[in-house]
């Protein structure tokens, strides 16, 4: 047989599969009338596994490929009825309150809090996401938190995660406790430098301060140092102005170059992070969802149940409407043994069709669900 006789044969088998998964769906969406009037639960997985289990029976020598159409295809199935069924969740109260109180064009002005001192790299995010903004600088990350919580402040800036050392899991604990929401996100890049008073040489160096991302970032440097003791402290920039305080030549500060002028230092070494290609990630966050016009992105976490095909389950939601995921991390639960949280970022809008009834199943699904925010990262 030619091919173009198998491939016609093909199209013809595909045209009645077509017809048959439209009957499927809407039976599907009876279904789903069904539960919505006698409130049951979308997932049925005793009546999942029975079918998979008939099915792959009766596929003889490819009933791993009949298995996995038929899990799609139930996946698809719940998609549609998650659309249809009405029981209230919290995500969607989330998702219309943020909304609602969204607009065309993301604020330019208003109070920001800011971890760190003038120079931090904080800092300059808070001036590309609220180029207008009034900085209001804070010691620590919870205290941004706070303060955006108590309303002192409209917005507050903190750093989520960096290319070369990872995410900053404190402000991922804050964001899971404190119940906030990202509004929107920018991603800056760094390059550290080592900094110290006017005149001093590196052989004079025996004491080096930053943040603790920064020296993780530097850390082929810093382990060809011998004698020197390295003290991590709040952040770059308050490294720098400790150094300038402090008087000492033997001080140094791994900082940026801006902080140079600012704090009267000079630049001892300008080679010494690990990667150029070191950015870190920045998430604006507000006590109240706010959702603004050209949100593309979603962030999640999200907790399974500690058994065979959870994560699946959830990453198969995502695969039966097209949805990218740019970021998957698992973080372990404190004082619970093997049981893990999960961090996800979605290339997804909440207005794209499916996207909200999707998150709507996954919070159903989920032993825990928090949803952080759809925003425009810039």
């Amino acid at each position: 047989m030619e091919l173009s006789e198998i491939r016609e044969k093909i199209d013809g088998v595909d045209d009645r599969l077509l017809e048959l998964f439209l009957e499927r769906m809407a039976l599907a969406e009876e279904v789903a009338a069904y539960k919505n009037e006698h409130r049951l639960p979308i997932l049925n997985k005793e009546r999942e596994r029975a079918v998979l289990a008939r099915v792959t029976e009766k596929a003889g020598d490819k009933e791993r490929y009949a298995y996995h159409l038929f899990a799609t295809l139930f996946e698809l199935a719940r998609s549609r009825q998650a659309e249809l069924i009405c029981a209230p969740t919290q995500v969607r109260a989330q998702v219309e309150a943020g909304l609602a109180a969204g607009g065309q064009v993301f604020p330019q002005t208003g109070l920001v809090a800011c971890q760190g001192v003038e120079g931090a790299n904080s800092q300059a995010a808070c001036d590309r996401l609220l180029p207008r903004g009034n900085i209001v600088y804070v010691k620590t990350f919870d205290a941004v938190v706070s303060a955006v919580e108590s309303g002192l402040c409209k917005v507050g800036v903190l750093p989520i995660e960096n290319s070369s050392n990872g995410s900053v899991r404190a402000v991922y604990d804050l964001l899971q406790s404190r119940r906030l929401s990202v509004v929107r996100s920018t991603r800056l890049c760094i390059r550290h430098e080592l900094l110290a008073l006017p005149g001093a040489r590196m052989e004079d160096i025996t004491e080096i301060y930053s943040h603790e991302q920064a020296i993780g970032q530097c850390s082929k440097f810093l382990s060809g140092l011998a004698g020197v003791k390295v003290i991590p402290c709040g952040n770059t920039a308050m490294a720098a102005l400790k150094v300038a305080e402090s008087g000492s030549p033997h001080a140094a500060a791994i900082s940026s170059h801006p902080c140079a002028a600012l704090y009267g230092l000079q630049c001892v070494r300008d080679d010494i992070q690990d990667s150029d290609n070191n950015y870190t990630r920045f998430f604006c966050i507000a006590r109240d969802p706010v959702i603004y016009a050209g949100a593309n992105r979603i962030s999640l976490i999200i907790a399974c149940e500690n058994k065979p095909g959870a994560l699946y389950d959830i990453l198969s939601k995502l695969a039966a409407l097209g949805i990218n995921m740019t970021k998957l991390e698992s973080c372990p639960v404190t004082g619970r043994n093997f049981e893990f949280i999960f961090f996800l970022e979605l290339e997804a809008s909440v207005l794209e069709p499916g996207v909200l009834a999707m998150l709507e199943e996954l919070e159903r699904s989920c032993a825990s669900f928090h949803f952080l925010g759809n925003y425009a990262e810039v």
